[in-house]
């Protein structure tokens, strides 16, 4: 079966120069960026150029905006999550795997999706309002992800249900969960991994359920055609009524 990924429009970190000096450079604007993301949220360029004590115009060399700093330091966060691939086959078991290996860096790194989320946000708004000045920061690569762990499941759903899958599924992977849950409702870390786990089983017993109930359904439609199809095509042997004469006939 095809693994084809969703295409997404995602912004994606720049790749760390070459040369000794300029990546060593990077490395550190780079973690600067990780330090202050984690102390304060979401940071300019200027402030990690100060704290890495470079230049500002050299920062901006690195990381001309906002998008590609926090793209930078998401991909440095995650990296290991977009990575991931389980072993196994069943679908159902590689997104189980999925949530259990890729969310305790989630809670690691919740500051920098924060400050990611914020950002998204901001130029969202700032679109709208059409006064956007600098390269929008477009999320995303949750899609990627989720099909990478999910795309067994494609073939015994459907293109329409499997997708639809997908998309409820997102709203509980990733910073979401946190925001709602540990925002809202007060809940610790393990508290907001428990309840999207709870969630991910019952999306993926609710999409199963609807393939069983539809596959029963059609059989038996098929059994009610073929039922009336052999009825239709049996010789009657019921006999018409009688003719009888008609009483002008009998008067002859």
């Amino acid at each position: 079966m095809s693994k084809k990924i969703p295409r997404t429009f995602a912004s994606t970190a720049p790749p760390p120069p070459a040369g000794r000096v300029r990546a060593r450079t990077y490395r550190q604007l780079l973690d600067s960026g990780m330090r202050l993301v984690k102390q304060r949220g979401l940071v300019s360029v200027a402030e990690i150029a100060a704290d890495a004590g470079v230049s500002r115009a050299t920062a901006y060399r690195y990381f001309p905006s906002r998008s590609r700093l926090v793209s930078a330091v998401i991909e440095e966060s995650l990296g290991p999550v977009r990575r991931f691939d389980s072993a196994r086959a069943d679908g159902r078991a590689r997104l189980r795997d999925l949530f259990e290996q890729t969310f305790p860096r989630f809670t690691l790194f919740e500051p920098h999706m924060r400050a990611a989320m914020q950002l998204a946000l901001e130029h969202w708004a700032m679109t709208r309002a059409s006064v956007l000045a600098e390269e929008p920061f477009r999320r995303g690569h949750r899609a990627q992800i989720l099909h990478r762990a999910a795309h067994p499941l494609q073939q015994q759903l459907g293109t329409e249900r499997y997708e639809r899958l997908l998309c409820a599924i997102s709203l509980v992977y990733g910073i979401e969960p946190y925001v709602v849950l540990k925002d809202m409702w007060g809940l610790k870390d393990r508290e907001v991994e428990a309840v999207a786990r709870w969630v991910l089983d019952a999306l993926l017993d609710a999409a199963l359920a609807e393939v069983r109930r539809t596959g029963s359904t059609k059989a038996a439609t098929r059994k009610g055609r073929a039922g009336a199809g052999s009825s239709s095509e049996r010789p009657s042997t019921r006999r018409g009524p009688s003719r009888q004469p008609s009483r002008a006939l009998l008067r002859r």
